[in-house]
């Protein structure tokens, strides 16, 4: 019988058909989006920054090139049995589980604490959960665990020099927390192994999604289920579990099918009210007064960033988002044409400096500012202010420049079915403008864009590749910014 290994058992906490998929029909489940490979990433890389606070230890550890995951058992009772005192990376196996270890501290006789490395910025949920699982498997072969902690990022922590694996690190104990959850997680552990070896799926609806994961399964849901109604119940804005539920208890499964008696946000009803009326919704004096506020010239301006795990340069936190390119589509007046300019960092350099110096001859000193959800490019602005004294007036005038262009339809003053409750450029454009898309592009979405950056220039691989995609970077860019012209001009001329 297969082992319950850990990582199964948080995908069962997501959604349990994501284990059974897993289990029994693997190749049915998409690839792995974007964020996600970030997430698994970052975790890497911060586990390995932090263990360097332990150079002393004894590391496990497997690799697939040597095939000697099913050694590790053997290699930790060992380490054990020589007393080492902290354990790295080490797997044990209890009845019918097994879990691989961060760190295994020795603080008595066949008496440990127990620690997990983990790549947010606090302690959540589903690490109690991870924390319970793992005491189980331990205790499970006759060890006792006294007291259990997360080591997550500190996230006020700024580089000065090399990076400090102490001071980029906070740990708390959990002990308590876990210890209320084990009997809870027993049960779990049952009903998992149970679906590991039935033939028969589990119901796949996102109403049965578990810890912070919503936003993970319906990726998958959608894959697997691609509905016929465009303007299903699965496509309401601002969904959970309970109302999925709730829906499909009631056997509706078209938004325009969902009555008045159904208890919603504010957001969702509005939603459901233009799909219903198959009509927009316009206040066009609201948007006429805050088109009135935008003056020439009028910059178009977006930035794209990488946001490191590990601060890469000096004055950077964990996590910062640094800009590493621009688009900026500028009109200069009313009668002129929509001129272009824009930077892409190159190098395996800090790219900041060398925007700064451009952004500030390309952007001027007057003028609209025009972006889409302002706070994003206001705290970039902020952060390199902060960041180079000398640029520190330029960004603070910068943003006192900027306005929001997703306002008109963030605040519901333009509302159509085809947005489905969203304000995002990527639903507003194409419900407005059929004339350019996002469809045809390489690169089709900020996180994609970030994570080809950091690979291609950052970590220098796909070296023969990376004239084409460096102008794939580009053309992304610019389609942001173009977006924005186009939907501007559509506010112009047809509210």
């Amino acid at each position: 019988m297969q082992l319950l290994s850990k990582s199964n058992f948080m995908l069962f906490l997501r959604h349990p058909a994501w284990l059974w998929l897993k289990i029994h029909d693997r190749y049915k489940l998409p690839p792995d989006n974007e964020e996600l490979m970030e997430i698994f990433q970052n975790g890497h890389t911060f586990e390995a920054c932090v263990v360097k606070q332990f150079p002393n230890a004894v590391r496990i550890g497997f690799s697939f090139e040597n095939n000697d995951y099913n050694s590790m058992p053997a290699r930790t009772r060992k380490a054990l049995a020589e007393k080492a005192e902290i354990i790295l990376q080490g797997r044990l196996e209890g009845d019918g589980i097994t879990c691989i270890f961060d760190l295994l501290k020795r603080v008595g006789e066949n008496e440990y604490d127990l620690t997990e490395i983990k790549s947010t910025t606090k302690v959540k949920k589903e690490h109690e959960f991870d924390l319970a699982f793992q005491t189980i498997v331990l205790e499970d072969t006759g060890l006792k665990i006294r007291k259990m902690y997360v080591i997550f990022v500190n996230n006020q922590y700024i580089r000065k020099g090399e990076i400090d694996p102490k001071e980029i690190s906070k740990s708390e104990e959990i002990t308590d927390k876990v210890r209320t959850l084990i009997e809870e997680t027993k049960g779990l552990i049952q009903k998992a192994k149970k679906l590991m070896i039935s033939p028969i799926p589990p119901d796949f609806s996102p109403r049965y999604v578990g810890i912070e994961s919503f936003k993970y399964w319906m990726p998958i849901f959608e894959y697997l289920y691609p509905q016929k109604e465009k303007y299903n119940i699965y496509k309401l804005c601002q969904l959970n579990s309970e109302l999925v539920g709730e829906l499909e208890d009631l056997k509706i499964s078209c938004i325009t099918d969902i009555p008045d008696s159904i208890k919603l946000k504010d957001k969702q009803k509005i939603q459901v009210k233009v799909t219903k009326e198959d009509r927009r919704i316009i206040d066009k004096k609201k948007i006429q007064r805050f088109l009135s506020t935008i003056v020439y010239p009028i910059y178009f301006f977006d930035y794209e960033t990488f946001s490191p795990i590990l601060p890469p340069f000096d004055g950077v936190k964990p996590n910062q988002k640094i800009p590493f390119q621009y688009s900026l589509h500028i009109i200069d007046a009313p009668d002129q044409e929509v001129r272009h300019k824009e930077f892409l960092h190159k190098t395996n350099t800090n790219p900041c400096p060398p925007l700064l110096e451009q952004l500030k001859r390309d952007i001027g000193g007057s003028g609209t500012v025009l972006v889409w959800h302002e706070s994003f490019e206001k705290k970039r602005n902020e952060e390199l202010g902060k960041m180079y004294p000398e640029y520190t007036q330029f960004m603070n005038d910068l943003n006192e420049r900027i306005i929001d262009l997703k306002t008109p339809f963030s605040e519901d003053w333009f509302i159509d079915k085809n947005f489905f409750g969203s304000a995002s450029i990527k639903k507003v454009l194409p419900a407005l403008i059929s004339s350019i898309s996002y469809d045809s592009l390489a690169i089709k979405e900020g996180l994609t864009a970030s994570r080809t950056w950091k690979e291609v220039v950052f970590e220098g691989k796909q070296k023969d590749r990376k004239d084409e995609i460096l102008n794939q970077l580009i053309e992304y860019c610019k389609l942001d910014t173009l977006a924005m012209v186009q939907l501007y001009k559509f506010l112009k001329t047809e509210v």
